[in-house]
């Protein structure tokens, strides 16, 4: 029953929007430098310009940032058969009469707050949040998240684990190209990822 509704969605809101998602400092800019490599056209407007926290670029479009409260959405009808990163908040506020192959970037929480942190430093900034509770935050979300994926219908997804990627690049770039049943250029899409940016190693925890 699944594939036959998969179909009918498909009939009527036609080819799906690839998004990427998950939290901050998880490795969506990752996700999405692979599925350029890879050949996948991207919505981005170059906005926000690679840095020492980025090296390898954003890969954002402003207008996600306003999903949750823009009256017009129309502009994602436009992203069909093209790749869009949505941080997880912002899922939720996606058009549900689109269809949505999303990749999920899963990432020890420790070192995403880690991560987090080094670059509000770097900004001069700080978190009044202890990381304990951030952690416990974030594990909340999540949940959340993962109810939404498996009860919107609008949503197909994988996750993909950040640590996974940066071992076993090509792998996961092939179980990306099975889910989006594209054809991707898989060397040049595990050739983009750099193992030396991997500079926030969880040390004897989990998360």
């Amino acid at each position: 029953m699944a594939g036959l509704h998969q179909i009918y969605r498909k009939i009527r809101y036609g080819e799906p929007v690839v998004v990427v998602s998950g939290l901050p400092r998880s490795g969506t800019s990752m996700a999405m430098k692979m599925l350029d490599a890879g050949g996948l056209p991207l919505v981005t407007d170059l906005e926000r310009e690679a840095d020492i926290d980025n090296p390898k670029g954003y890969f954002e479009d402003e207008r996600v940032k306003d999903l949750g409260e823009a009256e017009d959405t129309t502009w994602v009808v436009e992203a069909r058969g093209k790749g869009i990163k949505v941080v997880s908040s912002l899922l939720q506020h996606l058009p549900r009469d689109l269809n949505y192959r999303l990749l999920f970037m899963r990432r020890n929480l420790h070192e995403v707050i880690a991560s987090q942190n080094k670059m509000l430093t770097r900004r001069g900034e700080t978190s009044d949040t202890p990381d304990e509770r951030m952690i416990e935050l974030y594990e909340s979300h999540l949940r959340r998240v993962s109810a939404l994926l498996r009860h919107a219908p609008h949503f197909e997804w994988i996750d993909l684990h950040y640590t996974a990627v940066l071992e076993r690049p090509r792998d996961e770039a092939e179980r990306i190209r099975r889910f989006l049943g594209r054809e991707l250029d898989l060397e040049r899409m595990a050739a983009v990822v750099d193992e030396n940016l991997y500079r926030n190693r969880a040390e004897a925890k989990t998360a």
